[in-house]
């Protein structure tokens, strides 16, 4: 495919080197199912390219990727045929309907199983469900990320849902021990656990933890198959204004401590938030080795 000189590349007043029209190839091939949408959101999200309000920059980096792909150096996803229905709103969950309490022990709800979305119409009905009993809700998520169903049988009990995590934290950062050129190069190999619910109708003490530690052990799998590469660490953030994490620390995270509440939005911004309780979960023995190597970005 083309022509090994890469750059750099000017779009929209930004300069790309070399070694960024490289990842940007290498981001593109991994991620060949993804809409050219999607695709300029996702890489709009590793390349911190955003305008002075924090609205990706989906346009420019769209013509950019088309640039490229008529210079030889990567290969578009087909474009989707014109037309096509756009979702609408999300549609009431199926357990919307009755919601029947289930209060019961945990041995007496039978196996319980993280289920991955498997259908676009699947995702619909999540979408749905965290809209509607999260108390964050729901607008979407772009570039990597995996949806499960909690669910006993054939009764759905929650959803839990993991994407990118976190591009600069640092109670998580100094954790790690990682500088600037190996947190670049390995954050794609931590995953948040941006939603996590269980379905206010539920009441089944323990499920929680238990479902959390499923998601610990299958992850692994679940992302290299999906995605082609392996998570190492899961992290996610706990508002100990409502919650106390006691689900998470049941599973074994790790409480690292709380973020500062004044988040980073862009170069030279910040908005204020209230802190948040920051909680990991390592996913193999050499977890850290491996993320503070530079040099690592997105492999099997």
């Amino acid at each position: 495919m083309g022509t090994l000189d890469l750059g750099p590349w000017v779009q929209s007043g930004r300069v790309f080197s070399a070694e960024e029209i490289a990842a940007i190839r290498a981001t593109v091939a991994w991620l060949p199912g993804l809409a050219r949408r999607e695709l300029a959101a996702t890489l709009c999200e590793h390349l911190d390219w955003h305008t002075l309000t924090g609205t990706p920059k989906l346009d420019a980096c769209g013509e950019l990727l088309a640039r490229l792909a008529a210079a030889g150096l990567l290969a578009l996803p087909a474009m989707r045929p014109a037309g096509r229905p756009r979702r609408g709103p999300p549609a009431a969950p199926p357990e919307a309907a009755a919601e029947t309490p289930l209060c019961i022990p945990l041995a007496a709800l039978g196996p319980v199983h993280l289920e991955v979305v498997p259908t676009p119409e699947a995702a619909v009905a999540w979408d749905a469900a965290v809209v509607r009993w999260h108390p964050l809700g729901f607008k979407g998520a772009f570039g990597y990320r995996l949806r499960y169903f909690i669910a006993a049988g054939d009764r759905r009990l929650g959803c839990v849902l993991l994407a990118g995590a976190a591009r600069a934290l640092a109670v998580r950062d100094r954790w790690i021990g990682w500088d600037a050129q190996a947190c670049r190069d390995n954050r794609v190999r931590i995953l948040n656990n941006s939603r996590f619910l269980i379905f206010p109708h539920v009441q089944v003490p323990h499920l929680a933890s238990h479902v959390l530690g499923q998601l610990a052990r299958r992850v692994r799998a679940d992302w290299l198959q999906h995605w082609g590469f392996e998570p190492l660490l899961l992290e996610t953030f706990v508002d100990p204004r409502h919650y106390a994490g006691t689900c998470y620390r049941a599973a074994g995270w790790e409480l690292l401590g709380e973020t500062s509440g004044r988040g980073l939005a862009r170069p030279g911004q910040t908005y204020r938030s209230t802190p948040r309780q920051v909680w990991v979960k390592p996913l193999s023995a050499d977890w850290r080795a491996r993320l503070c190597a530079a040099g690592g970005s997105v492999r099997p």
